[in-house]
């Protein structure tokens, strides 16, 4: 195997195991106080020879982290249906996951890599991710999908239906599309031409899961 693909390999691992710690995760409350560091054998007691009478409060008394804005939104009422039953889920972190799912499942349909997809997509989703790239590849037909940036994401949808979470995110990304012949002539698109693209993207994942991970399930284009 050529190096460059071992080495792709191993950075597309490393993705998947950051989006799986950073999809969905909670932060705030459930972390252990921590201590000022002290040179007194007595844990969290000032030293005796202290210049300043200050007293360092542990991390659990600081101030609260504000609500998320995303639960003042259409989405609310779903999201705190799955905070409730998932005490591991924060809405601003599984966006920032969503945002990574986005730009590596972009880039692994760009590439023709079904390895990648099929870690990220359900079965449905990923059958018909995997039978356009099928059709492409047979056509001999090349894409070239460069994604400039994500202008927003934002949680328009969310429910738990029995065990199973959904929240669905709309994207407004910048992006470069273009398809090309087997002979490198433009089919569609324009190299030279920045879109915005919209779409709007339902993940799920079932609470009780040990599986961190969140799957693709549903992709459709803003009406």
């Amino acid at each position: 195997m050529p190096i460059d693909l071992i080495i792709f390999a191993a950075i597309a691992v490393l993705l998947i195991f950051k989006l799986g710690s950073v999809l969905g995760k909670r932060t705030g409350h459930q972390k252990p106080i921590e201590f000022p560091d002290t040179n007194d054998k007595k844990r969290g007691q000032a030293p005796a020879n202290a210049d300043d009478n200050v007293v360092r409060m542990p991390k659990s008394f600081e101030e609260p982290k504000p609500e998320s804005k995303q639960l003042e939104g259409p989405a609310g009422a779903g999201l705190r249906q799955i905070m409730e039953a998932d005490e591991n889920f924060e809405p601003d972190n599984f966006l920032e996951g969503a945002q990574q799912a986005f730009e590596m499942i972009v880039a692994a349909y760009t590439e023709g890599d079904r390895k990648t997809l099929k870690m990220l997509l359900d079965k449905a989703t990923y059958d018909g991710f995997a039978g356009a790239i099928d059709a492409r590849e047979k056509a001999g037909q090349r894409m070239e999908d460069t994604l400039v940036g994500i202008d927003s994401a934002n949680i328009v949808e969310a429910a738990l239906d029995g065990e199973q979470s959904r929240v669905t995110v709309r994207f407004v990304s910048d992006q470069v599309n273009v398809t090309y012949d087997s002979e490198g002539r433009v089919l569609d698109g324009d190299p030279s031409k920045v879109e915005t693209v919209v779409d709007i993207w339902t993940f799920a994942r079932k609470v009780s899961a040990r599986d961190p991970n969140w799957q693709l399930i549903e992709t459709r284009s803003a009406e």
